[in-house]
């Protein structure tokens, strides 16, 4: 396919001859002979270069090169000049041309002037293109994780992202559901628009329609105003409905019309809404059986989980930790001002020994307390939970004695249950050797 050029000349038969050579050589070509008229071809989408005499009739090539900057700034231009007058070709250069010619001028200038700035309009997308691959990954970068299920996300959010699809994110707390919200939304079309994030469960019963859907003036005592509601305020970008297995049952009716209508009405109002957004869901729940078990909508479920993706836990992918410390610990640096440095070796196999309830935020809160506690490193002894031996140190014997035997049978038990099962991390936890900790489970015939 023949690029498609705009040639802005007011002579036309000076505009007639050059637009012959340049359609002799396979190009197409529009053609203008004023400022105005020229703007007004700029919306053409297939056009790659503009070519414009420096005097115009009406208007000028700098005024045309300064819209054309503004208003597609990805066009190549090239501004033609009267022989000798260099300080015009100077300013083209530096207001952002591509190229200049100086009237009169050869066939053979005219199409090397041509191919040069196509050719730099080129290069100029595939950096461009090459540059948002890039910011597109780095908009990734809280996500952070080499194990194979965090590869499968990062896949599937780059897959889904550019779609419209609802999405339903489910993982325990503290994974980091928000942050495939926002991953979906910063690598979609409507990264431009507004991101709303609602807490389901922060919101007061009473008054969770009018903060999803609004309201107009007097609707209900105190609403001395009309206003927008959450969905209003995401349009044109991404609601994102956190915790939405809390939503009562009373509003899933509601909800459920909004997304399957596309349209609102506030509260106290008449008219309809149409909305313009996408939903991202998130929950810790299993919705699935809140929904069997008649505590969830099963058509609002089924709505919302047009797609899922389940973020694992940060016992199952424990690969990921020394990663993560990585990027917390240059995070609080950055964030306190603090001196960059190393988590010693002891200390991170401590933190990935820890099971982490909490997962990726009680880790990125541990950290954090690290380095603002460190002296001349980061300590075990400043690790969030008592250290072993002050715990030991504070252990009284009960002036009626103890059942020995069912205590240590209890401990290894709990040790076991909070190792999720993991033999080697569960003796770390009681500070016994791996055999002697095998010795004591067969003792009391825990574990098969």
């Amino acid at each position: 396919m023949s690029a498609h050029l705009l040639l802005v000349e007011d002579d036309a038969a000076q505009r007639g001859l050059v637009a012959g050579l340049l359609r002799g050589a396979g190009y197409t070509v529009l053609e203008a002979e004023s400022q105005p008229a020229a703007e007004a071809l700029l919306s053409e989408p297939s056009l790659s270069l503009v070519i414009s005499d420096f005097k115009l009739a009406e208007g000028d090539g700098l005024g045309l090169l300064q819209s054309v900057r503004r208003l597609r700034p990805e066009l190549s231009f090239v501004l033609v000049t009267a022989y000798g007058s260099i300080e015009h070709a100077v300013a083209a250069i530096r207001a952002g041309a591509d190229d200049y010619l100086a009237k009169p001028f050869e066939r053979q200038a005219l199409l090397l002037a041509v191919d040069k700035a196509l050719r730099t309009r080129a290069l100029r997308e595939e950096t461009r293109r090459l540059a948002a691959d890039l910011d597109a990954r780095e908009r990734l970068v809280d996500l952070v994780g080499r194990a194979p299920s965090m590869q499968r996300l990062y896949r599937r959010i780059e897959k889904l992202a550019p779609t419209e699809a609802t999405v339903l994110v489910q993982g325990e707390s503290g994974t980091g559901k928000e942050l495939v919200a926002r991953a979906l939304h910063r690598l979609s079309r409507r990264a431009g628009g507004p991101f709303v994030a609602v807490n389901c469960a922060a919101i007061p019963e009473g008054l969770i329609e009018a903060e999803f859907f609004g309201a107009e003036k007097g609707a209900y005592t105190g609403a001395g105003a009309a206003r927008a509601g959450y969905f209003e305020q995401a349009q044109g970008g991404t609601l994102f409905l956190d915790e939405i297995g809390e939503l009562p049952l009373a509003l899933q009716p509601k909800l459920l019309r909004a997304l399957q209508e596309g349209r609102i009405t506030r509260v106290g109002g008449r008219g309809e809404i149409a909305l313009d957004l996408r939903v991202v869901a998130a929950t810790n729940r299993e919705l699935a059986r809140e929904a069997a078990e008649g505590r969830f909508r099963e058509d609002l479920y089924y709505r919302l989980a047009v797609v899922t993706l389940t973020l694992p836990p940060l016992r199952e992918r424990r690969e990921d930790i020394p990663l993560l410390v990585e990027q917390f610990a240059a995070r609080a640096a950055r964030l306190h001002g603090l001196p960059a440095v190393g988590i010693p070796k002891a200390v991170l196999r401590a933190l990935m020994d820890r099971p982490w309830p909490g997962n990726v935020r009680e880790l990125g809160n541990a950290v954090e307390r690290l380095l603002l506690l460190a002296e001349d490193e980061p300590s075990l002894d400043d690790l969030p939970g008592a250290p072993r031996a002050t715990a030991a140190s504070r252990f009284e014997l009960p002036a009626e004695g103890l059942d020995w035997e069912n205590l240590e049978r209890s401990l290894l038990e709990q040790a076991l249950q909070r190792a999720q099962g993991n033999r080697s991390q569960a003796a770390r936890l009681l500070g016994l050797p791996y055999k002697a900790f095998l010795y004591r489970l067969e003792k009391f015939g825990i574990g098969g």
